[in-house]
């Protein structure tokens, strides 16, 4: 089998990774960052061109107000910190979740760093930013209803396929691959319509542990699945 076209992150554990050190959280998130920054430079060396990663989930929201300023200050370090060299690598960044709500300097940045890259074709590095599956499909059934409102579309017009333009991914390949780290097996409000035929891997390790060895593991695991998409191969005849 071919390696993956797409392959998304769920980077978990790295408040845990801290604490099992005895640092504060903050530092494993930090550490997350740098984990972030080598991973996209390994997707890229392998010619994987497209990845996409759960910065911040919608839920997120809920965590301790000097957490979420932390990672608030993260991303903005990430962006004005890594932006020249993705934009020098060719890489498009590419930004999904619900902006309505974010600070103005949040969504600023956001917007800069896709107006930056957007001619740039080596790779998409998509960020899931303020981002939840349900509210994904809630908004595109919203806007279907208001143009359904305003005869712009009829029911009959309505399949998986148009459906699927109404969604932050318009236009991207759904993720052949979903890597999560942390221990977790679940996929916590990410990807949900389009992980519909997504192969999963999960690690027991933290995400700032998260290394070249294990992207290649997952990669490896992936080629050696049978991926039939709800029908037969040769081999499933012949048995």
């Amino acid at each position: 089998m071919p390696k993956p076209e797409h392959i998304a992150f769920i980077m978990d554990g790295n408040g845990r990774w801290a604490t099992a050190r005895g640092m504060p959280r903050a530092v494993g998130h930090r550490s997350g960052v740098e984990t972030l920054r080598r991973t996209v430079r390994a997707v890229g060396d392998r010619g994987i061109r497209w990845m996409t990663v759960y910065a911040f989930s919608s839920e997120n929201w809920s965590r301790p107000p000097s957490e979420v300023s932390d990672l608030m200050g993260l991303l903005k370090l990430f962006i004005r910190r890594d932006l020249a060299e993705l934009h020098q690598n060719g890489v498009r960044v590419r930004v999904i979740g619900e902006r309505k709500g974010l600070k103005p300097d949040i969504r600023l940045l956001l917007e800069e760093a896709e107006a930056l890259t957007a001619d740039n074709v080596s790779m998409n590095l998509v960020i899931a930013f303020n981002y939840g599956a349900r509210d994904e499909i809630a908004r595109a059934a919203a806007k279907i209803a208001r143009m359904a409102a305003a005869g712009e579309i009829s029911s009959g017009q309505v399949t998986a396929e148009t459906f699927g333009a109404f969604l932050d991914t318009a236009g991207m390949p759904d993720p052949d691959l979903i890597v999560r780290t942390g221990g977790d097996q679940r996929l916590s409000n990410f990807l949900l319509w389009q992980a519909a035929y997504a192969e999963f891997f999960f690690l027991d390790c933290f995400w700032p542990d998260f290394g070249e060895d294990h992207l290649d593991g997952a990669i490896a695991a992936f080629e050696g699945r049978d991926r039939r998409f709800g029908g037969v191969t040769a081999r499933d005849v012949a048995s």
